[in-house]
């Protein structure tokens, strides 16, 4: 059997892959997206996402897609407060739709990417195992069905331990420091109206002695919490998820003498998850090499706590596609142009992530937090 070619290839059917097929297509350019997962409902798509107007918005443009996202904005989700481990607020803000970072929810926003494309664009389950070039700016892809392709574009958008990044770079990710613990409240205001009233309408932070509970309200009237510390790397590796009320106990030996309606973001959760938090080094960056580019976290995965990943995904995947389009037939100087575009604004963001994160779980965390958010509203 011969092995099927692609002109374009891209590897990771997540924001970004699917923000550069959708711009592509919208240019008359096709492409293939080859996506580990083995159905677009294969598992849920995480938590609320603020799409920012100098990068996430202007992808949405470009994809022609930006009205479709405005209907689907959680209303009031740019509320905010802050919290300390008491339970004092010490900053809140009301969303009074002025501001320019609304809030979606990330499957919604994967949904509209998707039916936004020809039928046939995604090729699910397809989890690659190796990738390799050929020469003049070629490359092959294998499969982990023994299945292969080649392609004279291959666009690496398939995340932190990307399969394609090898092909340009020897950086890996690095863990940062900080560990999460990932819980769900379901139906908060009936279930959990102690947890709903404590969270408000949208984003909510409680932080001190480098740890905090970060969490969003959801469309879907959940909460998802995010109970964040410094911690050794194997730590998670200590705590028996399989059983969640030892898990839950665990976790609240952190948070001991907090307010009990904040530890009840964990106590009473509806579900727990670990997830370690890594990092490429700030400033990743690779010679240009013939016929294959990254995008997203495959290229710059920074930490979460300038909240920019997705962003920055969208508008790789966006500018990228533009690149492409306005170079027909010069693929080369296309990302030539792309990479000089991306490098430095990825490394400012990484650059903001790491240093979010030592204020957020740092010393005076909670005094400096608030100062930031004072700030910024004057």
């Amino acid at each position: 059997m011969s092995t099927p070619h692609f002109p374009v290839a891209i590897i990771g059917g997540g924001l970004g892959g699917l923000t550069a097929a959708r711009v592509l297509h919208v240019h008359g350019i096709e492409s293939a997206i080859f996506e580990l997962e083995a159905s677009a409902a294969a598992r849920t798509q995480g938590g609320m996402l603020d799409i920012h107007a100098e990068n996430g918005q202007k992808a949405l443009h470009a994809a022609g897609l930006y009205d479709g996202f405005r209907a689907l904005v959680h209303e009031g989700g740019q509320a905010m407060r802050l919290l300390g481990p008491d339970g004092t607020v010490h900053v809140a803000a009301e969303d009074d739709e002025s501001g320019d970072r609304p809030e979606v929810d990330r499957g919604d926003l994967r949904d509209l990417l998707l039916g936004s494309l020809p039928e046939g664009t995604v090729h699910w389950g397809r989890k690659v195992t190796a990738a390799r070039p050929l020469g003049g700016g070629r490359h092959e892809v294998t499969f982990a069905d023994g299945s292969a392709l080649t392609t004279d574009l291959l666009i690496g958008a398939d995340g932190a331990w990307s399969r394609i990044r090898p092909l340009l770079s020897d950086a890996r990710p690095a863990y940062t420091g900080i560990s999460f613990v990932e819980t769900d409240l379901f139906e908060a205001d009936t279930r959990h109206p102690r947890g709903a009233d404590i969270v408000g309408g949208g984003f909510f932070f409680a932080l001190g002695d480098a740890r905090g509970l970060l969490a969003h309200r959801e469309t879907d009237g959940s909460l998802h919490v995010y109970a964040a510390l410094r911690a050794d790397e194997g730590w998670l590796d200590t705590v028996d998820f399989a059983d969640p009320a030892a898990a839950k106990a665990a976790v609240l030996t952190h948070f001991e003498g907090w307010d009990e309606g904040l530890r009840g973001l964990v106590a009473d959760a509806d579900t727990i998850t670990p997830r370690r938090i890594h990092a490429l080094p700030a400033g990743h960056r690779w010679q240009r090499v013939p016929g294959v580019t990254l995008l997203g976290d495959a290229a710059h995965l920074m930490s979460p706590f300038a909240g920019e990943g997705a962003n920055l995904a969208l508008f790789d995947g966006a500018e990228l596609a533009l690149a492409l389009a306005a170079r027909p037939g010069d693929t080369e100087a296309a990302l030539t142009a792309y990479e000089e575009a991306m490098f430095p604004r990825s490394e400012a963001s990484a650059a903001e992530s790491a240093a979010s994160l030592e204020m957020m779980f740092g010393e005076r965390s909670l005094e400096r937090m608030a100062e930031f958010f004072t700030s910024a509203a004057s």
